[in-house]
This record gives C-alpha cells, structure tokens and sequence, in this order.
C-alpha cells in the first residue's frame, strides 16, 4: 500500500461502524504501519482515539515479538543476549540490541585488563567481581525487588540495580566473552552462576550477594535449609533457553504483584513459546 493509501485507511478508524474490520485489516499489514498510527496518535485529539491507536500499535508490537520468540528458540536459543533483548522489548518496544550488546562489550574490555594468565580461577572471579561491583557498582535491587525494571536488561544496565537472574546474566555474558567456562544455575527461589575450570572443583557465583564465591557444600546447605531433596539440577549449568524462561517466569510475577493482570497474562503467552 502506498503512504496516501495507508493514512486514508487510518483516518476510517474514526468511524464506529467501520472501525472494528479497520482494525483487523491493520493487523494483516503488520509492524511496518506503527510509524503511521504513531503520526496518527500525534495528530489526535480524541482521547478515545488515541486509547484505540495505542491498542493497536501495542498488539502489533505484541504478535511481532511472538514470532521473534518463536525463531529465537527454533534457532537452537543460541544467543542468551538476543533472548533477554527480547524480553526487553516487551515493555520497552524501542530497545537497541546493539547498544546492550556495546555495554557488556565495554564490561569485557575492561575485565579483559586485568585477566591475567596466571590467576587462578578465584582471582579471575574477584577481577570480574572488581569491575561490576567496585568500578561500575552493580548491586541488588532489594528496595524495589519485585518491579518489573529488575528484569529488564536495558533498565539493569541503566540504573546498575536488578534481581539475581539479571545480574547473573550480566557477569554470565562479560564472562563467556572473556573465554571463562562460566554458566547459569537454576537454584530454587536464587539464581546463581558456576565457574567449572579444567581440571578444578567447579565455584558458584552468588552475584545478587557482589560475586560471593561458594563451594558445592555451600549449595547443599542452602537446599537443606529450603528443606528440598537435592537434585543434581541445582548443581549443572542450565541453558539459555533456561534462563530466558525463567526471565520471563519473574516478570510474570512481577506483573501479578502489582495486580496488572493484563501484562501478566501476556508474560504467560510469551513464556508458553518458550515451554
């Protein structure tokens, strides 16, 4: 359709009689025509009107993310970055995959420098735990522990505040990208990640807690205390696909204790893509 065509088509969401087919009809065009009901909604004065355009340009931006979660995962979830930019994208439609990925590259160069060869893996841990945790001062969000911001890297970046899985998935990145054997654990009720280095016990990584090295008798303990049989799952890396569920599973969460039903239940639409 041409630009002239697609305004004419707009402009008939006006009319009450028509509107409901209008809007199915910009639905098939997809979300190349959010620019255009973005300039619509800037031109309204109807506040009706433009509750109506933002439902739209929402369910567009809504079914376009369903089917990038969708080829993410059918792509093998190859890449941890790309799945939480996509939750990202969930609450903020305009986030810059290139501008997360410039951060954890610049968290990298600067762990990079003091990377050593000969440290051993505790050291490597306390220079990763340096950088995050004294230069750029990431910490626990423990004042707004279950907002939504806490899931959302871009926002985690930001404002250096996030929950477990967040800060996890920071280090997890800087630290694969430094070569380092590092991955996600699914620990009920905390995320934490493992360091499994050749030919060593593997550490765990409490990154809610600045980088707290634990040994696997530390982890029996903390599962003990949760009065849980113990599982080797609590000790083995889990995946991406892993980690972006349970993303996914905390926004959720989030949503319901702020009672936004809505938002909770397309959390769950997204979540079930993944299951």
């Amino acid at each position: 359709m041409t630009t002239k065509e697609i305004k004419a088509l707009i402009s008939l969401l006006d009319d009450p009689e028509v509107a409901p087919h209008i809007e199915g009809e910009i639905q098939h065009l997809g979300e190349s025509i959010i620019p255009f009901l973005e300039e619509s909604w800037e031109e309204s004065l109807d506040p009706q009107q433009q509750q109506r355009l933002e439902n739209l340009i929402h369910q567009l931006q809504f079914e376009g993310l369903q089917q990038r979660l969708r080829v993410w995962r059918e792509g093998g979830a190859q890449d941890l970055l790309e799945g939480m930019w996509l939750l990202n994208t969930y609450q903020y439609p305009d986030a810059d995959l290139q501008a997360l990925n410039r951060a954890i590259e610049q968290l990298r160069h600067e762990a990079s420098e003091l990377l050593l060869p000969d440290l051993s893996p505790t050291d490597q841990v306390q220079a990763l735990n340096y950088v995050l945790y004294r230069v750029h001062k990431f910490s626990a969000n423990t004042q707004h522990f279950h907002s939504p911001a806490n899931s959302m890297l871009q926002r985690v970046i930001e404002t250096k505040r996030g929950n477990p899985l967040a800060l996890c998935v920071i280090y997890l990145l800087v630290a694969q990208r430094l070569g380092l054997p590092v991955f996600g654990v699914n620990l009920p009720n905390l995320f934490v990640l493992t360091f499994r280095p050749e030919g060593a016990e593997p550490l765990y990584i409490n990154c809610y807690n600045r980088g707290l090295v634990l040994s696997r008798t530390d982890i029996e303990h903390y599962v003990r205390q949760l009065n849980l049989t113990p599982n080797e799952v609590f000790f083995e890396p889990c995946s991406n696909l892993d980690i972006v569920r349970r993303a996914l599973r905390n926004l959720q969460f989030s949503f319901e204790k702020l009672q936004e039903t809505g938002k909770a239940e397309e959390v769950a639409e997204l979540l079930a893509i993944l299951e």
